[in-house]
């Protein structure tokens, strides 16, 4: 499906978005996997959590599913059962990989599988560090999916993480969270940190980095959860009001977990009007309101200590970054090569289209130049972040433009459009 924007004159408004998808993720998990009842409020409505929900089904769980929450019937320690038929993880590379640790501890065989993209991306990033529990699991030649995890004794350990990922981290965490004997992961850059703040686990900073401590004694419990609005999400309509004229934008009950603010830290840090209400903590977490103003923008440095923190903004702040005064550059994030897409290649072909001049490195790559004002058709590549970042791009080009295949946009906001029709004035 190809998707056309028409160009805006400015945005006005008030959102409230579903809940954060990483959270939702989790919670998800984390209910399935407790004695009892769970009630989960402002669930994502997104494709990738509907795979982790279709995962914990296959494995016994129960999920009672309306409008306003789910009610999930969890299956206690250890009570899983065998499914009859490979877990299919869809897109996410959340699902596939935090399962991974909790199937692990479980008493039966267990095979993962995902669509053609998800098959493409690295595995073995999860497999080594569980090897290391002595968790017998396995992937292709390739170190891609499909995985394989047979029953073992799996055992504590003391770990430093090789890899800034959050998903290796959870998945480890989550495969020590069965064992009485306490598992220590060490990271020497943050990644977020919805698992530790979830299960209550013990941190500390120390001089080797951030300590998290795990045994069964943070195993969950039942609860009842309202999801704060997902951050990455906003961050497509945070940049669309800062760029577009006479714009001013309220989003409620935003997460405001410092692991994943990066990307308002550096749009704030641009010049853009961009206002914190509200704050508080609910859960653990941040909470608070987003106000956005239209704002004159320059490009700035963005460290290399922060790339783990905007990964999945990336594509949206480099739109920001065209509109900016200067060059906007990013290094360091040869991550995004990994994920969905390959979305430094996405990105870059993209640019190229609007009339860019673009120099693509290996871990990011340089913007300059202006905007051609010719309606364009940009490649979603299948991506969803990539979709909705040239989908905004296309509102403030002067003809509009048009991103092809758009309805990619389900894995993360299928409501993109309507929300952008809301808030909108042409």
């Amino acid at each position: 499906m190809i998707q056309k924007f028409e160009n805006i004159n400015s945005i006005k408004g008030e959102l409230f978005l579903r809940g954060d998808k990483s959270i939702s993720h989790r919670v998800v998990m984390f209910a399935a996997m407790a004695d009892g009842i769970s009630v989960i409020r402002n669930c994502s409505s997104s494709e990738d959590v509907r795979s982790t929900i279709n995962c914990f089904e296959k494995l016994g769980c129960k999920f009672e599913i309306t409008d306003d929450q789910i009610k999930v019937i969890g299956k206690g320690f250890k009570g899983f059962t065998k499914p009859n038929s490979e877990l299919y993880a869809g897109n996410s590379g959340t699902t596939a990989r935090l399962i991974s640790g909790i199937l692990s501890a479980q008493n039966f065989e267990s095979v993962i599988t995902g669509d053609e993209s998800l098959s493409q991306r690295p595995m073995k990033r999860i497999v080594e560090p569980l090897r290391l529990m002595s968790a017998d699991i396995s992937v292709n030649k390739n170190g891609t999916l499909p995985i394989i995890i047979k029953p073992s004794l799996i055992k504590s350990i003391i770990y430093k993480l090789q890899i800034a990922s959050a998903q290796v981290k959870s998945a480890m965490i989550l495969c020590a969270i069965h064992l009485d004997e306490e598992s220590v992961f060490i990271e020497e850059t943050q990644t977020r940190n919805h698992t530790e703040k979830l299960l209550n686990l013990k941190t500390e900073i120390t001089n080797e980095g951030i300590k998290i401590y795990v045994s069964k004694n943070n195993y969950p419990k039942p609860f009842e959860l309202t999801i704060p609005a997902d951050i990455s999400s906003a961050a497509f309509f945070t940049v669309l009001g800062l760029l577009t004229k006479n714009s001013e934008l309220i989003i409620r009950n935003v997460l405001l977990n410092e692991t994943r603010t990066g990307v308002i830290n550096i749009l704030q840090q641009m010049g853009g009007k961009i206002e914190i209400e509200n704050e508080r903590e609910e859960k653990g977490e941040k909470v608070g309101g987003i106000r956005v103003y239209s704002s004159k923008l320059k490009n700035v440095s963005i460290p290399k200590t922060i790339i783990p923190n905007i990964i999945d903004e990336i594509p949206i702040l480099s739109v920001a970054g065209i509109f900016a005064e200067g060059n906007f550059r990013i290094n360091n994030a040869k991550e995004l090569r990994v994920k969905e897409s390959d979305r430094i290649k996405s990105l870059c072909n993209n640019f190229r289209k609007a009339g860019l001049t673009v120099d693509e490195f290996d871990d990011g790559f340089e913007l300059s130049g202006n905007v051609s004002n010719a309606e364009t058709i940009f490649e979603s590549y299948d991506d969803h972040r990539i979709a909705m970042a040239f989908g905004v791009l296309s509102m403030i080009m002067k003809n509009g433009g048009s991103v092809n295949d758009f309805e990619c946009v389900r894995i993360s906001n299928p409501q993109f459009v309507e929300q952008v029709n809301s808030l909108c004035n042409y």
